[in-house]
């Protein structure tokens, strides 16, 4: 034979039933943009260590993890993020902690037309006036885990708070929304001061003016290690006022630092380990045999920003457009309870639960839950999604 065949023609000829592989269908590129260094570089790798566990429990065959710190720095994680996707070329990003963050790179993120799963950052903008059909937010905003706090405590007799938080976006937001219920429920901020962010080590002088103001509780937002400096401090102030705050206050990932100045802390938050469900129970059991500790929100954010991305592709939502797209459309139910998405802001709607840090039978700190405010929504505030 002059002329050349195929190797399948070949293999067709000899009656091979040679197999020819088509083109491996391509991963989706996942940019993770977290701190993993600086004051909340503990709360990055709690979120990465979540998303992480999801992907294994899917066998992560169809993604691909390229990771970027942020350093908690609004300039660092602008230029992270054109890394990610102008060098990168992700199909998605995942992530940011800081308020601060979130608010540098809406813009880009918007303008590039590239999704973003915020597993942390509650920056209520991102949600409300500075919303985005290209942001996704699986955590929680600033209002969302603080007005139905402020609500309660007037309800349950609390009459006059003084408010400490750092002086951020989010710690303005959430204590902004805080007082806005309290007081229209009856309660009255009798004072409270912003601190450094990142910078405060001694809050001898801001306890010292709460113990003064006449305040019956002091209501708190600090995270990391300025919160577990924080309570540590409260508790060696000898203070008459009784301890509120947003969860974060007393999360899971660090309360052992805060030992006994714990107890009795009691806070909000859309997530508590102590939630007894059997999703949560299974979520809890694989988390700790993979990494050998209790999970806390921060991991739960990571788990389910991979389990509603993970959902949406396999609806067929493929490439940028596509994954912006079906996201608000993703609603399941997983360790927090329900979770939905918002259309009409692309924020999640969530139980948030009012827990009180207790010791339990075996000594260790442990949480109870003391109240329950299901579905919680925030209003448009402003958004207008196309």
């Amino acid at each position: 034979m002059k002329s050349r065949l195929s190797t399948a023609a070949l293999a067709a000829a000899l009656g091979l039933g040679l197999a020819v592989a088509g083109p491996a269908a391509a991963k989706t590129k996942v940019g993770l943009l977290l701190p993993y260094s600086g004051t909340y570089a503990a709360l990055g790798g709690e979120i990465t260590d979540g998303f992480n566990l999801a992907l294994a429990e899917s066998g992560g065959d169809e993604v691909v993890v390229v990771s970027a710190d942020t350093e908690v720095k609004p300039p660092v994680g602008l230029a992270m993020a054109r890394k990610l996707v102008l060098q990168d070329k992700v199909d998605v990003m995942v992530g940011i902690v800081s308020s601060g963050v979130l608010g540098a790179v809406r813009n880009f993120v918007d303008g590039m037309k590239v999704p973003l799963i915020v597993a942390n950052a509650g920056n209520d903008g991102a949600t409300g006036a500075q919303c985005s059909k290209y942001i996704t937010r699986v955590s929680f905003s600033n209002s969302q885990v603080n007005r139905p706090m402020g609500t309660w405590m007037a309800e349950n007799g609390v009459k006059k708070v003084y408010t400490l938080a750092p002086d951020y976006a989010a710690g303005h937001q959430q204590i902004g929304a805080f007082k806005a219920a309290f007081e229209a429920a009856g309660g009255e901020v009798v004072g409270g001061e912003f601190t450094p962010f990142g910078k405060t080590k001694d809050f001898g002088p801001y306890l010292t003016k709460a113990k003064s103001s006449g305040a019956e509780a002091v209501y708190v937002f600090y995270a990391g290690g300025e919160a577990i400096s924080f309570v540590k401090q409260y508790g060696s102030f000898d203070m008459e006022q009784k301890l509120y705050g947003s969860g974060f206050l007393t999360s899971p990932l660090y309360v052992k630092a805060e030992g006994d100045a714990a107890v009795g802390v009691t806070t909000s938050l859309h997530y508590v380990p102590t939630l007894d469900t059997e999703r949560n129970a299974a979520f809890i059991e694989a988390f700790k045999a993979k990494y050998g500790r209790m999970p806390s929100e921060y991991a739960v954010a990571g788990y389910d920003s991979a389990k509603v991305l993970l959902m949406a592709m396999a609806q067929g939502a493929k490439g940028r457009e596509a994954i912006a797209g079906a996201l608000p459309k993703i609603s399941y139910t997983g360790p927090r309870g329900p979770l939905e998405i918002d259309p009409a802001t692309n924020n999640v709607v969530q139980n948030v639960y009012i827990y009180e840090t207790v010791k339990g039978a075996d000594g260790e700190l442990t949480q109870k839950v003391v109240g329950t405010m299901p579905a919680v929504r925030d209003a448009a505030n402003g958004c207008t999604l196309n």
